[in-house]
């Protein structure tokens, strides 16, 4: 086997879009009827990339203003998808307060690379949210 095989099947592993995650793009955040969702929480997240967006599934609609989660919500997402043109709010603690952040447009496969004060990280903290689409 050549040595050049193993470097060119990492290169076409980071070509192929979608091979770091199993999270969705941004653009792909539709019903099948075409309409928007303004963000998706998922319970799941892992060390590896390819493990993150999995489990169960909050879609969040555009315009939606949770101050509390649904029940078994509370802090327990590890992993968000923000669609295209929309920004989601949490807060740390239900009632909106507590630390608070905004998301963009994007994917964010582990949340606890997001800090949240000193000590803490926003995996298993969104007790409350509220997101807008442009």
């Amino acid at each position: 086997m050549s040595p050049l095989c193993p470097l060119l099947l990492a290169l076409a592993l980071a070509a192929a879009p979608g091979a770091h995650a199993a999270c969705p793009v941004p653009a792909d955040l539709k019903h099948a009827d075409g309409t928007r969702t303004c963000a998706k929480l998922y319970e799941k997240s892992d060390p590896y990339y390819d493990n993150c967006c999995r489990g169960p599934v909050l879609s969040v609609e555009p315009g939606a203003d949770l101050p509390f989660l649904p029940s078994g919500w509370a802090n327990s997402a590890s992993s968000l998808v923000v669609a295209q043109r929309c920004e989601l709010t949490v807060w740390s603690l239900s009632g909106k307060r507590g630390k608070t952040r905004k998301f963009f447009a994007g994917t964010y496969p582990r949340l606890e690379e997001y800090r949240r004060g000193i000590f803490g990280d926003w995996s298993n903290s969104i007790s409350g949210l509220y997101c807008k689409c442009n």
